[in-house]
C-alpha cells in the first residue's frame, strides 16, 4: 500500500506504474456504506502491485479511518449518541489493543 502521489515501491525503491483500479467498501457514519476506488500500481523492477490508499482509509480496515481514530482516543464509545449500535462494541475494543496509547496517528492515517 502506498499513499497518494507516492512513486516509489515500498519493497525495492523502484518506480511505480499505474495498473488499474478496483473497488473497496468503506463503512462510514450512520451505517452508511460507499464504494471507492483504489488505484493499483504495479512497480517496474520487482513486479509487486501496491494500493494508493487515501487519507480517509486505514490498511486493512472497512471503517473511516475518521471512526476508528475517535474510538482509539475515547471520543466515540458505544455510548455515544449516533455510534450506540455502529460499529459493535468488539470491534471497538479490538481497535484499542491494536492501536495501543503508543500508536501515534500522522496525517497519512498510520
Amino acid at each position: 500500500m502506498i499513499t497518494n502521489g507516492e512513486t516509489a515501491c515500498p519493497k525495492c525503491g523502484g518506480n511505480l506504474k499505474y495498473n488499474d483500479k478496483v473497488l473497496r467498501t468503506v463503512r462510514t457514519k450512520r451505517r452508511l456504506t460507499k464504494q471507492v476506488e483504489l488505484k493499483r500500481f504495479k512497480c517496474c523492477n520487482c513486479g509487486s502491485i501496491h494500493r494508493e490508499i487515501p487519507d480517509y482509509i486505514l490498511p486493512y480496515k472497512q471503517y473511516e479511518s475518521e471512526l476508528i481514530i475517535g474510538v482509539v482516543e475515547g471520543f466515540i464509545t458505544s455510548d455515544t449518541f449516533g455510534y450506540e449500535d455502529y460499529p459493535c462494541e468488539m470491534t471497538m475494543r479490538r481497535w484499542q489493543a491494536v492501536y495501543s496509547t503508543d500508536f501515534v496517528f500522522t496525517s497519512n492515517g498510520f
